[in-house]
């Protein structure tokens, strides 16, 4: 029941994340608004999230894991509801801040209590039950999103949190176990520059591709204060006594590793979701519940590598197992990398399958070995730390695959009309289609090649970071030899 109430929590938040993007259309025409003022709805949410997730780990410290995290829950679902009821783009920006601040403690709060109520030996199998539903949350959050815009409103995007939140509530309120409580001063100049840091870094990644990243002032002056922001806060940490991140949680080598491998993780979980909505509706004519619908079956892979992973873990090498799952993550993005305007549904559905079973089968083991040495008393914080690289990754990787995907689009666009000529026109017979309405539709079709071209770009170089990242496998230690996580650590 634990595990039942902490990923109801969870799948909340997780579905949250990208739920509400598929709807941006709709929400545009009812609320007047440009596309432009429409991105902040997004924006907003990701921005509020991580700024308020590192803060989790000092709250759970100071009031209690269950406090806490029942009034995120509370306090999300009432701002879900003032969501689905906004009038104004002002009010749904406002109530998705809320959202984004109350939703940041359910996902390190209930992973941190799995890895506490379970033994070090199971810790495999719990993240199995927890990853399923954070996983595979935003794998159907597009087709849900688009089904219940295309058959009910914008606004039922946000109203389907309600009932949820009210069980979640609930189930946590009578299973729900809290944690000793360890009182910390507050390290106010520590959370306030990491906020900015954070804060700048996700408007800059979410604002760079459609701004024209540094060649807009707007873009330049976020990098610059979140630049200085993490100096300064980084500086801070060498230097205070009681830092808000005590930077000596990464001395744990597990810990640090799986940090820099969830990173990845929300890199690529995140940049070929993505990739594949807008290339399915804008080059292959999918409505949005069907681009929704081929995706699902990604769930599939989740959650059957997932429970697999979970038995595993303990039994065999987590390095073998989470190498196992990056090399059918690279194979589904060598399949995809071969995609072409004339595809089958069944490809998109088998390269969907071993994404899922790649991301499943490297997320259970990646987890339970990054905590499988680090002190119980460092949980909270550590959580909270990975949870924010993972959604830091998410950002970077959508951002970054999104700018080469219109770069490149141009690239290849120019390339390909070099070679369209009046004379190569003239020689191919097509002298008749040099009128503006035919040349438009010439135009139209070299566009389509071209961006497909682009699309395969960012899935090779996916494939490549891939591949590269396997080798930061050389760097950890197996947890069934590390020994035992030490029972307590000194807090400075």
């Amino acid at each position: 029941m634990i595990v039942v109430a902490t990923m109801l929590a969870a799948v909340l938040q997780a579905l949250d994340n990208t739920i509400a993007n598929v709807a941006l259309p709709h929400m545009q025409g009812t609320l007047s608004a440009t596309m432009d003022e429409m991105s902040w709805v997004l924006t907003s949410y990701i921005v509020a999230a991580a700024i308020m997730l590192p803060l989790t780990g000092w709250l759970a410290d100071q009031f209690g894991r269950k406090r806490v995290i029942v009034l995120s829950v509370i306090a999300f679902t009432i701002a879900s509801a003032m969501c689905g009821m906004a009038q104004s783009l002002g009010q749904i920006v406002v109530f998705r801040v809320l959202q984004g601040l109350a939703g940041a403690a359910l996902m390190p709060l209930s992973q941190a209590v799995l890895f506490d109520i379970y033994p070090r030996e199971q810790h495999g199998r719990a993240m199995a039950l927890w990853g399923v539903g954070v996983t595979i949350a935003p794998t159907i959050a597009p087709m849900l999103g688009g089904w219940l815009t295309d058959n009910y409103s914008w606004r039922w995007v946000f109203y389907i949190n309600v009932p949820f939140g009210i069980l979640a509530v609930l189930g946590l309120m009578l299973y729900y176990p809290d944690s000793n409580r360890a009182r910390k001063p507050f390290d106010f100049f520590g959370f306030t520059m990491l906020s900015l840091a954070v804060g700048f870094l996700q408007i800059f990644l979410d604002r760079g591709p459609t701004k024209g990243w540094f060649e807009s002032r707007e873009i330049q002056v976020e990098a610059a204060i979140s630049a200085v922001a993490f100096y300064l806060f980084l500086a801070h940490c060498f230097t205070a006594k009681r830092p808000f991140v005590r930077l000596s949680i990464y001395k744990d080598r597990n810990f640090l590793t799986g940090s820099l491998l969830i990173l990845y993780l929300g890199i690529l979980l995140f940049s070929s979701l993505a990739l594949l909505a807008p290339m399915l509706q804008g080059l292959m004519n999918y409505s949005v519940l069907q681009a929704g619908t081929a995706t699902a079956p990604r769930g599939i892979g989740t959650f059957v590598a997932m429970l697999i992973a979970g038995r595993l873990v303990g039994r065999v090498d987590s390095r073998l197992i989470i190498a196992v799952g990056l090399g059918i993550t690279a194979l589904g993005l060598y399949e995809m990398s071969h995609f072409s305007l004339q595809m089958s549904a069944s490809s998109i559905v088998l390269t969907n399958i071993l994404q899922g079973a790649g991301t499943g089968a490297t997320y259970v083991p990646l987890a339970a070995m990054g905590f499988a040495t680090l002190a119980p008393a460092l949980r909270n914080e550590g959580t909270s730390l990975f949870n924010l690289l993972r959604n830091i990754g998410s950002s970077i990787g959508i951002s970054t695959v999104q700018g080469l995907l219109v770069r490149n689009t141009q690239v290849v666009h120019a390339s390909l009309a070099a070679h369209i000529t009046p004379r190569v026109l003239s020689e191919h017979s097509m002298g008749p289609f040099v009128g503006a309405q035919a040349m438009a539709a010439l135009n139209g079709t070299v566009t389509r090649q071209a961006t497909m071209i682009a699309y395969l770009d960012d899935f090779h170089l996916m494939l490549v970071l891939t591949v590269v990242t396997a080798f930061a496998l050389l760097l950890v230690r197996n947890p069934s030899g590390a020994g035992p996580a030490p029972e307590s650590v000194t807090l400075e």
